[in-house]
């Protein structure tokens, strides 16, 4: 099945990633619904896509999991692997896959495929702009240009690539095997002959003064998936100016906020080939131990089905323990919301190249050169033109330079369009297990006995069928996040309740993993049940009805005669 000819191999521009999106909602109305949660800075719509079975019930009432993707300009792989999921959970519904249809049967899928329309448009323009992250001039608003670089595509190849500088103080020399990929000079200088290059971004100078290139404090302006609340503060880089400034941020935000049943949350990045956990911010030493248990078993699933190694950001990927990247989506959802929370880092270039990960201190330290020159070669064939042979051009304020080498955005931080569909195919399987492991409330019990004087006994047995307990996490039990369970009685007057009220808090419910830690492994008990029992008043033949709500583990009734 494709929609509007669309084969994954490609990054869609927004125009186009819209009329998919309606496209799909349109073949298949009862499992697809489209809606704009929000506005981007420059009045987008921000589009969220709903999957659910809707002849089992309406998307609020299931235990739903949440997927985001492009929050960062240039880190598009992520959006195309929240359209195929999308997709692929649609065709296998049709197709009658047993997980599947579970899955959209008892819960619901939440998909925002582009957090930030404005900077990824700019990013795939005809003539690209590259932004870190939101296209709004910050934090001086006027958008004026302070003396330094600006990256963009200069000579109109539709790329943005490096300009070297000769310069016998340059930090850089060709390779030996390859002209293309540039190495460091070492503290011993460069070999007698080679030619010293000072290597810059593709783009233009503002204010340039013929001798020195000064660097903005803050090049890479806004960062979205700084603002968010969790950690937020002005040492962060791009944090802006206040917690959820940005209004990309503060309507997804909302737009989760405002759905209590989302049990999991995974923000779609690149790159690296990771999967990254909570916190970003503080040791696991301080973590309640079950959800990092509960973390690692979602892990050893994400390593089976993608091949992507798990990390915890503070503890695996931060390179200054001082410096810690606060203020980002997963934190938000983890420590604000109290689920379990990811972040995915599509596509990992040295893997391909090479079969051996990319280290974890990658983001920092760049490839090594043999590294470098695995990619260039395997480029060559499985996504040729990604790193191109140096050609002169004269720069209006460098004069004469050279533009070439590697289209980092095209082979390093995005998956070609040879590996595109492989790359994120795999990722579904970690979305179902996610929602699938979700609490899941079910009625198991419901009765009404007559006990006298038109007085009738009505009981209502209630269990989390889930994997996980309603509140999710220790973490969100330990900070009171999660309402309790509720259950209510209807078709009777309060005044003929004799005993109880018609609506009752019953507190939360464990999940089937209690049963692996903190207890005896061959004796459960009952926590995952609750029983509850009214006294009312009523004539033979009345009907009411029974209704158990969780925000998390969903909404669920049933009809009952007194007979």
């Amino acid at each position: 099945m494709t929609i509007n000819g669309y084969e994954f191999d490609r990054f869609l521009r927004y125009d186009e990633m819209v009329a998919w999106l309606n496209a799909i909602a349109a073949k298949y109305p009862k499992l697809v619904s489209v809606e704009s949660y929000g506005k981007s800075h420059k009045g987008r719509d921000l589009m969220l896509a709903t999957i659910t079975d809707t002849s089992t019930g309406a998307h609020n009432t299931k235990p739903a999991h949440w997927i985001d993707a492009n929050i960062h300009a240039t880190e598009v792989t992520g959006g195309v692997a929240a359209l195929y999921i999308i997709q692929d959970l649609v065709e296998k519904f049709n197709d009658h896959d047993e997980t599947v249809v579970e899955a959209l049967r008892t819960r619901t899928f939440y998909i925002a495929p582009r957090v930030n329309p404005d900077g990824v448009e700019d990013a795939l323009a005809d003539k690209p702009l590259f932004h870190r992250s939101s296209v709004r001039p910050w934090p001086w608003r006027d958008g004026h240009r302070w003396p330094g670089l600006s990256v963009e595509d200069i000579d109109g190849d539709g790329a943005v690539r490096t300009m070297r500088i000769a310069d016998p103080d340059g930090a850089w020399v060709e390779h030996n095997e390859d002209a293309r990929v540039m190495v460091p000079v070492g503290p011993l200088g460069a070999p007698r002959g080679k030619t010293r290059y000072r290597l810059l971004d593709e783009g233009l100078l503002e204010n340039f003064d013929g001798f020195t290139i000064p660097m903005p404090r803050d090049p890479a302006g806004l960062d979205l998936n700084r603002n968010f609340p969790a950690g937020w503060g002005t040492n962060v880089l791009g944090s802006g100016d206040h917690p959820m400034s940005e209004p990309e941020v503060h309507a997804l935000v909302r737009a989760v906020t405002t759905r209590p049943n989302v049990c999991g949350y995974n923000a779609f990045h690149t790159s690296g080939g990771f999967m990254l956990r909570p916190s970003s911010t503080r040791a696991d030493s301080t973590m309640p131990p079950l959800d990092i248990w509960v973390f690692n078993e979602f892990g050893n699933l994400s390593v089976q089905h993608t091949g992507y190694p798990v990390h915890s950001v503070y503890e695996d990927l931060t390179w200054d323990k001082n410096e810690t990247m606060s203020g980002a989506g997963d934190d938000w959802a983890y420590e604000h919301l109290g689920v379990f929370s990811w972040t995915t880092e599509f596509w990992d270039a040295i893997f391909h190249a090479t079969g051996e990960n990319s280290p974890s201190n990658i983001w920092y330290v760049g490839p090594n050169p043999a590294q470098d020159l695995a990619v260039c070669k395997w480029s060559d064939e499985y996504a040729p033109g990604s790193y191109a042979a140096w050609k002169k051009f004269n720069h209006p304020q460098l004069g004469a330079i050279e533009i070439g080498g590697c289209d980092f955005f095209r082979i390093w931080i995005n998956a070609p369009s040879s590996k595109l569909r492989d790359e994120v195919k795999g990722h579904v399987h970690f979305a179902l297990f996610q929602a699938l492991a979700s609490p899941k409330i079910e009625i198991k019990l419901a009765s009404a006995e007559l006990v006298g004087n038109g007085v009738w006994q009505v009981r209502l047995g209630v269990a989390n069928t889930g994997w996980l307990g309603t509140e999710v996490t220790i973490w969100a039990n330990k900070h009171k996040i999660v309402l309790p369970l509720t259950v209510q009685i209807d078709g009777v007057a309060a005044d003929d309740i004799i005993d109880g009220s018609p609506r009752v808090k019953l507190g939360q419910l464990d999940g089937r993993v209690r049963f692996r830690v903190g207890g005896d492994a061959k004796s459960d008990g009952t926590p995952d049940r609750v029983l509850h029992t009214w006294l009312v008043r009523a004539s033979r033949g009345t009907e009411i009805t029974l209704t158990a709500r969780h925000p998390r583990g969903g909404e669920v009734a049933t009809k009952l005669k007194l007979n």
